[in-house]
C-alpha cells in the first residue's frame, strides 16, 4: 500500500532524533526510528524522503532496527511491474523501545563503572 502523502520531519522529530544521538544511537537509526513512531507504516522511499536520508543510509538503519526487532516488515504489491515494496512498521510501541534503550545504556553504565572500580584497585595495589 503506497502512501499519497509523505511525512516530513518537523523541529520536533528533529530534536527527538537529536537526543537519541546524544545517547549515542546512530544518526540514521535515530532518524528513522522518530520517523516510524509517527505514523503506521511507510516504505523505504517515503522514509527517505521524509527522513532526507539517502537509500543506503536507510537501508543499514532497517538492517540494525530489524536485528533489534524493532521492525515488522511485509511485502506490497508495486503499481508497476518492478519488485515488490517493502512496508515497514514498528514491532511494539516507541515507549517499549525506549525502555531496552534505557536498559542498555544503564548495564553499559554500570560496566563502565565497575571497570573504573577495578581501575582503582588496581592502582592503590601499588
Amino acid at each position: 500500500m503506497r502512501s499519497d502523502k509523505v511525512r516530513y520531519f518537523t523541529p520536533r522529530d528533529e530534536e527527538l532524533a537529536e537526543l537519541l544521538m546524544g545517547i549515542g544511537i546512530k544518526r540514521n537509526v535515530s532518524k528513522v526510528l522518530v520517523y516510524l513512531a509517527n505514523i503506521e507504516e511507510a516504505t523505504s522511499r517515503d522514509i527517505e524522503r521524509g527522513t532526507d536520508l539517502r537509500q543506503p543510509e536507510v537501508s543499514i538503519a532497517m538492517r540494525y532496527l530489524k536485528e533489534c526487532d524493532w521492525i515488522d516488515t511485509r511485502e506490497s504489491k508495486s503499481e508497476s511491474k518492478g519488485r515488490p515494496v517493502k512496508i515497514y512498521t514498528l514491532s511494539r510501541p516507541i515507549t517499549e523501545i525506549m525502555d531496552t534503550i534505557e536498559k542498555e545504556k544503564k548495564r553499559e553504565a554500570r560496566h563502565q563503572l565497575d571497570l573504573i572500580q577495578k581501575m582503582r584497585e588496581c592502582i592503590s595495589m601499588q
